[in-house]
C-alpha cells in the first residue's frame, strides 16, 4: 500500500480550526509547469494554512449530468488538452484518493444523489494547481463534478452542504476562471497581464461584489450586462466560483489574490475564504 495513502486513512476528524476555501483562476494548462506569479501565489497560500487532511477540487473541466465524486484509491493524471509541449503531457501527479472521504461527501450532499466515480481522475483544472501547492503529492485529492444542466444558484446551495468538511481538515478548491472567453483571447499576448476594457471593468465588479458578500448578484449572468455575456459565454469556468462562495459563512473574511486579467479575455483573479 502507498505510504501516503496509508497515513491518511481515517484521518478526517474534526479540528479546532476549519480549513479555508479557495477559488483559483487556473488559466492556461502551462501554469502547471511554470514558476510564475500565479503558481507562486498558489504555493504561498498552501504554506499559509495547516496541512489539509484532503483536497476536494471542483474543476471547470469535469462536467456531468448529475453529480459525481471520484472514489478510487489512486486517481490518474488526466491530460485533457492539446497543442502544448510534451513536457506538460509528461507530468504525473500521483496523489492518492480517498474512497472513505468520497462516501462522506455522498452523505453530506442531501439534495441530490451523488454517484461514486472510479473512471475520471484528476484533470488539469485540479493537478496543474494542486501540484504547486502540495508538490510531494502525499495528500489525498478528490474531484467533485459539476452538473452542467443546473443553474448557478443550484451549485451555490449544493456547496453549502459541504461546509462541515472544512471542519475536518478538507481544503475545498473551486478551479476555473471568473472571466473566460477563449474565442476572444489575444494569442499574440497570451502571457501579458492585461484585459480588454470590458474584462477589466467586470473583474473589478466581481471583486467588489465578492468583498461585499453580495453573492446573489452573481447568480444570474444576464444581469451582469453585455460584459457578462462576453466574459461567460458558457458557465463551465464560472460555476466553480459558486462552490467556493457557497462555503463562506457571514463572519469570514476574504483575500483577493492573482488579481489580473491576461490575454485580454481571461481573469486569473482568485479568492481565499477564511
Amino acid at each position: 500500500m502507498n505510504l501516503a495513502f496509508k497515513n491518511y486513512i481515517n484521518n478526517f476528524k474534526e479540528r479546532d480550526e476549519k480549513m479555508p476555501a479557495l477559488f483559483i483562476g487556473h488559466g492556461s494548462p502551462m501554469n502547471g509547469i511554470r514558476d510564475n506569479e500565479f503558481s507562486q501565489a498558489w504555493a504561498k497560500e498552501a504554506k499559509s494554512m495547516d496541512v489539509p487532511s484532503a483536497v476536494l477540487v471542483v474543476s471547470a473541466h469535469w462536467l456531468t449530468n448529475g453529480t459525481q465524486v471520484t472514489a478510487m484509491d489512486f486517481p490518474k493524471t488526466i491530460h485533457d488538452f492539446g497543442g502544448f509541449p510534451q513536457e506538460l503531457f509528461d507530468v504525473q501527479y500521483p496523489a492518492p484518493g480517498s474512497p472513505e472521504l468520497a462516501k462522506q461527501i455522498q452523505k453530506e450532499i442531501r439534495t441530490t444523489e451523488v454517484a461514486l466515480d472510479h473512471e475520471w481522475g484528476l484533470d488539469h483544472g485540479a493537478w496543474t494547481v494542486v501540484r504547486h501547492m502540495f508538490p510531494k503529492a502525499n495528500i489525498p485529492v478528490l474531484q467533485l463534478s459539476i452538473d452542467y444542466f443546473k443553474p448557478a444558484q443550484y451549485h451555490y446551495n449544493l456547496a453549502q452542504q459541504l461546509a462541515n468538511l472544512r471542519k475536518k481538515g478538507v481544503l475545498i478548491i473551486g478551479s476555473g476562471n471568473m472571466i473566460h472567453n477563449l474565442r476572444m483571447v489575444d494569442w499574440k499576448n497570451i502571457d501579458n497581464n492585461y484585459g480588454y476594457e470590458w474584462a477589466e471593468e467586470l473583474n473589478k465588479k466581481f471583486v467588489d461584489i465578492i468583498e461585499k458578500k453580495e453573492h446573489s448578484k452573481l447568480f444570474n449572468v444576464p444581469e451582469l450586462g453585455e460584459a457578462g455575456k462576453l466574459a461567460i459565454p458558457t458557465p463551465d469556468h464560472y460555476y466553480p466560483l459558486m462552490y467556493s462562495l457557497g462555503l463562506q459563512d457571514g463572519k469570514e473574511e476574504i483575500e483577493i489574490f492573482n488579481n489580473h486579467c491576461v490575454a485580454g479575455s481571461l481573469s486569473m483573479t482568485s479568492v481565499k475564504i477564511g
